[in-house]
């Protein structure tokens, strides 16, 4: 295993959390290593509430605010974990390489509440899946920078379940642990297939009005994200909070009709209540 020092953390504040399904269920996919009796709980779990204001859709003039509660699961196996970098399987782990297989996911959007897509059908969540190649460019005492080179396939939920095509979201990490607190930066390009693009820029020709155009979006670049993420902490209590910024600046759908803000700031505050630890415990990842 690797020598690095991993901070720990809950997974993002964002809907994402909800979909954390039973990683902490399932140890005996988790082949880990004896450890000694000092060390980190093998799982720890947790509940609480958070506060999101999201787009309804990167490129939306209108947001939604969310009020949700926000499961706190950590699981520091060899090969599965939730942790600070989220729920994921990790297949290679080196002290300058990782190589894991990751989830994410989307909210919903209800159109009759977009002015831009009225009459159109709704967006449903999504979910996605896909390997993720970190590189670890540099470190030293209390930071790490990662090259982060993710691509996931990804999916609706709900009654018209379906695969709608791939994203990428290759980005620079940069971690940094300061008395008891943890800062992650993060910022790199998006990039998308035809498929995915169409699920949330098309407007088909039965949709088309004199102020919405028909329109197909094409693959590629889908703009810039930035993003900062705070936490710490205190005792049996988590707390989280992130900021970012999303920008459609070359994107290759920025002219849908459907764009109606190429700028736009997300936010989410997260607290979170630890009122259970497993007794096993496991060395520290570095």
């Amino acid at each position: 295993m690797s020598s690095r020092r991993r901070a720990e953390r809950a997974p993002a504040v964002a809907l994402g959390l909800l979909l954390a399904f039973g990683l902490a269920a399932a140890p005996a996919l988790a082949q880990r290593a004896s450890a000694p009796a000092a060390g980190l709980p093998l799982w720890e779990l947790g509940l609480g509430a958070g506060a999101l204001s999201l787009p309804h859709y990167r490129g939306s003039d209108q947001s939604q605010q969310w009020l949700l509660p926000v499961p706190y699961a950590v699981y520091r196996g060899d090969i599965l974990r939730a942790d600070r970098d989220g729920a994921r399987a990790v297949l290679l782990d080196s002290d300058r390489l990782d190589f894991d297989l990751s989830a994410g996911a989307s909210a919903p959007a209800k159109s009759r509440d977009n002015r831009a897509r009225s009459g159109m059908p709704d967006l449903a969540p999504t979910v996605e899946f896909g390997p993720n190649l970190n590189l670890t460019l540099a470190r030293g005492a209390g930071w790490k920078l990662d090259l982060r080179l993710p691509v996931t396939a990804v999916f609706t939920l709900g009654s018209d379940a379906r695969s709608i095509g791939w994203a990428a979201a290759p980005n620079l990490n940069l971690d940094l642990q300061r008395n008891g607190w943890n800062l992650g930066l993060l910022a790199g390009p998006l990039f998308g297939s035809r498929a995915y693009h169409a699920y949330f820029y098309d407007v088909a020709p039965e949709y088309a009005t004199a102020a919405r155009p028909a329109y197909r979006a094409r693959g590629g670049m889908a703009g810039w994200r930035v993003t900062g993420a705070l936490s710490r902490r205190f005792g049996d209590l988590w707390l989280g909070a992130f900021v970012r910024a999303d920008s459609l600046a070359g994107a290759r759908f920025d002219d849908s009709p459907l764009v109606r803000r190429r700028q736009h700031l997300s936010a989410g505050l997260a607290l979170s209540w630890i009122f259970k630890v497993s007794d096993a415990r496991v060395a520290e990842q570095p």
